[in-house]
Order: structure tokens, then sequence, then C-alpha cells
């Protein structure tokens, strides 16, 4: 069955980077987009970046640009989520999902946490 598994997630202070990593099981992972989401508490779940079957094809919401990198590594059948500059407000449980088969899979989420 599909599954996905999220790691990476911690305490950072504000400024600072992490690196989220998405490991993908039950699947053919290359011949599907990948997406990261995140949800902060009392919110609603909000996409933050996607990526196309390699890494051509990349979209990001305003509120990341520039700071974070989606990535994809077909051979290890994961996608990363490059996080720099981090901000308060990038605060939230991350997940990866993909789609395919008419449904939605998520992973089980990771949480960030940006204090200082």
């Amino acid at each position: 069955q599909v599954q996905l598994v999220e790691s990476g997630g911690g305490l950072v202070q504000p400024g600072g980077s992490l690196r989220l990593s998405c490991a993908a099981s039950g699947f053919t992972f290359s011949h599907y987009g990948m997406t990261w989401y995140r949800q902060a508490p009392g919110k609603e779940r909000d996409l933050v970046a996607s990526i196309g079957l390699d890494d051509m094809l990349a979209y990001y919401d305003d509120s990341v640009k520039g700071r974070f990198t989606i990535s994809r590594d077909n051979a290890k059948n994961t996608v990363y989520l490059q996080m720099n500059s981090l901000k308060t407000e990038d605060t939230a449980i991350y997940y990866c999902n993909t789609h395919l088969g008419g449904s939605d899979y998520w992973g089980q989420g990771t949480q960030v946490t940006v204090s200082s």
C-alpha cells in the first residue's frame, strides 16, 4: 500500500534551516508529482511546495518563495523540502502528499517549530 513517511522536523531558531524528507513506498514514485503541505494550530492545511516528475517543474507558495526548495531523488523514492531563513510563522506540522488513482495520500506529518 502507499506509504509516506516524513522526517527531519524539529525546533530551530528564527533564521535557521531544516531539511525535511519524505520517504515513499507502495507506488512507482518517479511517475507522480509530490507536494508538501503545512498546518499551523487552528488553521487550515495549506500547500507549501509542489514538484513534478523531476526537479524542472516546481511550484512554491508566495510565503516561502526564495526561502524553501523542493527536490526529489527518484532513485531513493524520496522528496525533500530544504527550508532556509525560517520564520516563526513557518511553525506548523508539515505533511507530504501525493495524488494517485483518484485518491490523496498523506504522511503522518513532522513538527517544525521556529522559536527563539
